[in-house]
């Protein structure tokens, strides 16, 4: 077989151009899951698959599918489109671009695929779709969850076309896939660290997210003495301070992160003591034995604020992955279509689709070099050209394999 297309830039300009717009402000991208920018970037999707005569269809989640006009199983590339709030233009997109690029420009039959909500950004319920495919979704728990409006999950889902009842029905489409391989921004300097343009993930991190209520009682910020107080922001407080220490006293290798990314207060008013707090931490580490080591200690100091300040502190894991080791051969197929060009192995500390995947078929990933690291935010960047030589990588790769 002769070497495979070169995928160019220019190319994945012109796939990321009619996606790029959707949902985009001043502030950043807001394509938030089953929304219309949701539903128009799904439109994006099925225009894309049309000019490849791909016949376009989804699942019993709300995953997009495009395929061959031919039986499967297939070998499939792809992401999601979907973004967090005042999210980047790359994040995502940038692996669906590729994945119709890899499939006009592949040899073989290649199917593509969009996942559901894979940022969980309304409902904190990420990688929801593939979750659903691989069928480690919570499915009970995640129909019950409200977006700040209040809307639930089980509406919104039904306002998009897709029936609740029917989440379950998910996984049995997992058989039409003999593999999956995404393209994804790095979120972190490590493969700009190595001077290539594209890493091979060796490794998911570990992570978990949980959610930490804290329940005191509102009064006057002027009048209430400090020993008649149950502030519940500065018990909170306290817990954020304490989960950064007992993160850095985890004994890990490499060494584990967390971060209190979301805080909610009420009331929150400038005369009134605080009376209930929610806090969402998020921790992520190589080893999951470390996450147990951080929560453990993060639960027991929340035992010891509560009994001080009064104020009854719950906490909550509401989602949880235990880290995944991508396919040896696939990374060694990467590796050797990557000949002597750079190529790193690279551990990565954030959470994607092609991860839920990898515990039930053969899957990988390969990052594109980031210079800033920045991600989930509107300066988010990229070189279409070091995008083009991973998403080349990709398709040589893949076309050895049908």
């Amino acid at each position: 077989m002769s070497a495979a297309a070169a995928i160019t830039a220019a190319d994945l300009e012109a796939r990321l151009s009619g996606l790029r717009s959707i949902g985009l402000s001043a502030a950043g991208t807001n394509r938030l899951a089953w929304t219309p920018e949701d539903a128009a970037a799904g439109a994006w999707f099925s225009a894309q698959a049309a000019g490849l005569g791909l016949i376009v269809s989804r699942d019993a989640a709300g995953n997009r599918w495009a395929v061959p006009d031919r039986p499967g199983p297939w070998w499939a590339v792809g992401s999601h489109t979907d973004s967090v709030r005042d999210g980047g233009a790359y994040d995502g997109a940038l692996g669906g671009a590729a994945a119709f690029a890899i499939a006009a420009a592949a040899r073989v039959p290649l199917a593509v695929v969009s996942f559901a909500d894979e940022e969980g950004a309304r409902f904190n319920t990420p990688t929801f779709g593939s979750r659903a495919l691989a069928g480690t979704l919570d499915v009970e728990d995640v129909l019950r969850r409200r977006d700040d409006d209040g809307v639930l999950l089980a509406a919104a889902l039904r306002d998009a076309g897709i029936d609740p009842d029917g989440l379950a029905a998910a996984p049995p489409a997992l058989g039409d896939l003999r593999g999956f391989v995404e393209l994804h921004i790095d979120q972190s300097r490590d493969v700009a660290g190595e001077g290539a343009p594209a890493g091979i993930v060796t490794a998911l991190a570990s992570r978990l997210r949980a959610r930490v209520t804290f329940d005191g009682a509102s009064d006057h910020a002027g009048t209430t003495p400090p020993e008649d107080r149950r502030d519940a922001l500065a018990a909170a407080a306290r817990l954020v301070v304490a989960a950064d220490e007992l993160r850095a006293a985890v004994d890990a290798d490499p060494p584990m992160r967390s971060t209190a990314g979301r805080i909610l207060v009420a009331p929150n008013a400038l005369t009134s003591i605080p009376a209930h707090v929610t806090v969402w931490l998020d921790a992520r580490a190589a080893d999951p034995a470390a996450l147990d080591a951080w929560l453990a200690a993060v639960n027991a100091r929340a035992t010891e604020l509560a009994a001080g300040t009064g104020v009854a502190i719950a906490v909550t894991v509401e989602s949880r992955g235990a880290g995944v080791t991508f396919d040896g051969d696939l990374r060694a197929r990467l590796r050797a279509a990557a000949g002597d060009a750079p190529c790193p192995d690279v551990l990565c500390w954030a959470g994607h689709d092609a991860g839920v995947l990898a515990p039930r078929l053969p899957a990988a990933m390969v990052l594109v070099r980031n210079p800033t690291g920045v991600s989930h935010a509107a300066a988010e960047h990229v070189d279409l050209g070091d995008a083009a030589a991973a998403a080349t990588l990709i398709l040589s790769t893949l076309e050895g394999l049908v």
